[in-house]
């Protein structure tokens, strides 16, 4: 079995597999390293082809712009996550270990598409004890500094962006859908990801936190500082217009 090892935000995580995926995975190639790097490995994913389904209980799912999450447990307790593009099964992620080991069952359709879910989901559940979060968000840098746009999807997140490009001199793209961020002693920093929806920006870059940025639509321009519970919860379009004013 091949095994292949990336660092993304400074964690390790190796995949296992005989299959032939490697034109499926351009995206990790900036994040890859060689066996010689001394960092711990946070998880490995053994990726398998199956043609059958994996028993398990449906506990919650997601459904989002015609991808399918659905969240669950085998009968022995290891936590599932089914994948699905348009309702057709792509594969199934099955968890051990404290999200340390896990087994992807794959699907022959949109194999690559389950792949990616599979390592973002288990990437976020491993690291998320170790102060690291996977945010839905656009990054652009200014100043030697990372600026995150955060709000629901078709909000204009990637648009907020792409007018900070064309816009504001000196500025670049870190990542149009899921960037990481981690809190660290010396202070916070947002990273790029091998994980950047349907834009293709794959840097293996990270610059401190300014600032993360609320965006709601609304028939004006305004921007004000969120403090406490706003700032924490993300306040739903009717909250958000009372702490911005007429």
């Amino acid at each position: 079995m091949t095994a292949r090892s990336y660092k993304v935000a400074g964690h390790v995580f190796t995949l296992e597999t005989d299959l032939d995926i490697g034109g499926g995975l351009e995206n990790y190639a900036p994040f890859a390293i060689t066996a010689s790097d001394p960092s711990p490995t946070v998880f490995t994913l053994r990726i398998v082809q199956t043609g059958s389904m994996i028993e398990y209980a449906e506990e919650t799912r997601q459904d989002e712009e015609g991808q399918q999450i659905i969240c669950g447990h085998t009968p022995d307790g290891k936590n599932v996550f089914e994948f699905r593009l348009a309702h057709r099964l792509s594969g199934t992620l099955v968890c051990e270990n404290g999200y340390k080991s896990a087994t992807v069952y794959i699907t022959d359709y949109a194999s690559r598409y389950c792949v990616n879910n599979a390592l973002m989901v288990l990437f976020a559940l491993a690291t998320a004890p170790l102060g690291t979060a996977l945010f839905h968000s656009a990054v652009v840098v200014h100043g030697g500094h990372g600026y995150m746009f955060l709000g629901k999807s078709g909000t204009g997140k990637s648009t907020h962006a792409r007018l900070w490009l064309e816009n504001i001199a000196d500025t670049s793209l870190l990542n149009d859908d899921n960037p990481v961020v981690r809190v660290l002693p010396e202070g916070i920093r947002v990273y790029g990801s091998p994980w950047s929806g349907k834009t293709p920006c794959y840097k293996n870059e990270s610059y401190p936190l300014g600032g993360i940025v609320l965006l709601e639509q609304a028939p004006f321009n305004k921007i004000r500082a969120l403090r406490g519970v706003p700032a924490l919860a993300g306040y739903p379009h009717e909250h958000i217009r009372q702490a911005l004013g007429p």
